[in-house]
C-alpha cells in the first residue's frame, strides 16, 4: 500500500529540481520517513519494547528518537533506562520490530526517484540513522538494487544526526562539492546535519511533521512526497556514471 500523492509535489520542490540539473549535482535521501513512512514500525517497536520492561513511556519520549540513533537518544534522554546499555536496550527495541505487524509504506515518487536516478546516472546515496540491515531491506522493498546506491548507515559514523557527520559521509561517497547536493530529510536532527554539512539545499518531507516546522528547522523547501523530485530526475539526460567512492572505515 502506497500513500497517496499530492497534486502540488512538483511545484513544491521546483528549486531543488533546477539544481539537480546542474553539472555536479547529487542527491543526499534520508530513509525512515523519506522514502518510507516507518514511523508506525518504529512507534510499534518502541511501545512493545517498553511494555515488555513494565515501562509506561509518553508519545513524545518516543518520538524524540525519530530520525536519530537510538543508541544516542538511550544515553542522552531521561527515562526509566536509567544507566543500562543503550546497545542492549537498542537490540531489544530491534529484536520487537520483527514482532510488529506494522509494515513501512512507500513515500509516493520514491521507488520512482531511485529508478530514475539510476536510469540518469544522478548520484545518489542514501543517509539514515538506521543500520545497514534495515537500510538495504526499504531500499529493496523500493525495487532498487542495495547495491547500486550509497547507503550510509549507523554502522559508518561516530556521531549521528544532527551532527554533520552522517551528511558529511554521504558527501565523501559522492565525491562532490556539498554546495551542489540537494538533501531530503523529514526532521529537524536530519535538517540540521544535512546543513551543517554544507549541503546547498534541504528539502523539508512534511510526511510526519508540518511543513511550518521544517521550515523553522532550516529547510529552504518542503514537499508532501517525492512525486516532484522523481518526475524532474526522469527528465533529466542519462549522465557518465562517475566511479563510486567507496568507505575507507
Amino acid at each position: 500500500m502506497a500513500l497517496t500523492p499530492t497534486d502540488d509535489a512538483t511545484d513544491a520542490v521546483s528549486d531543488a529540481a533546477s539544481r539537480l540539473a546542474r553539472p555536479g549535482a547529487g542527491l543526499l535521501l534520508d530513509l525512515d520517513g523519506t522514502l518510507v513512512d516507518s514511523e508506525p514500525v518504529h512507534r510499534a517497536a518502541y511501545r512493545a519494547y517498553f511494555g515488555s520492561r513494565g515501562w509506561q513511556v509518553p508519545d513524545d519520549v518516543v518520538a524524540a528518537f525519530a530520525g536519530r540513533r537510538a543508541p544516542e537518544v538511550f544515553a542522552s534522554l531521561e527515562g526509566p533506562w536509567g544507566d543500562e546499555d543503550p546497545e542492549v536496550l537498542t537490540s531489544g527495541v530491534l529484536a520487537a520490530t520483527a514482532g510488529t505487524a506494522a509494515v513501512p509504506v512507500p513515500v509516493p515518487g520514491a521507488a520512482d526517484l531511485l529508478a530514475a536516478c539510476v536510469r540518469a546516472g544522478l548520484p545518489v546515496a542514501v543517509v539514515t540513522s538506521a543500520r545497514r540491515e534495515w537500510a538495504a531491506q526499504v531500499v529493496e522493498l523500493l525495487g532498487a538494487d542495495a547495491g547500486a546506491l550509497e547507503l550510509v548507515t549507523s554502522e559508518d559514523y561516530a556521531h549521528g544526526k544532527p551532527d554533520p557527520e552522517p551528511f558529511r559521509c554521504g558527501v565523501e561517497r559522492l565525491g562532490l562539492d556539498p554546495g551542489d547536493l540537494v538533501a531530503a530529510e523529514d526532521t529537524p536532527a536530519g535538517i540540521a546535519s544535512a546543513l551543517g554539512a554544507g549541503v546547498g539545499r534541504v528539502v523539508g518531507m512534511a510526511t510526519s511533521l508540518p511543513a511550518e516546522a521544517l521550515l523553522r528547522a532550516g529547510a529552504h523547501e518542503t514537499a508532501a512526497d517525492l512525486v516532484g523530485l522523481a518526475r524532474a530526475v526522469a527528465e533529466l539526460p542519462a549522465r557518465p556514471t562517475a566511479p563510486r567512492h567507496r568507505p575507507t572505515h
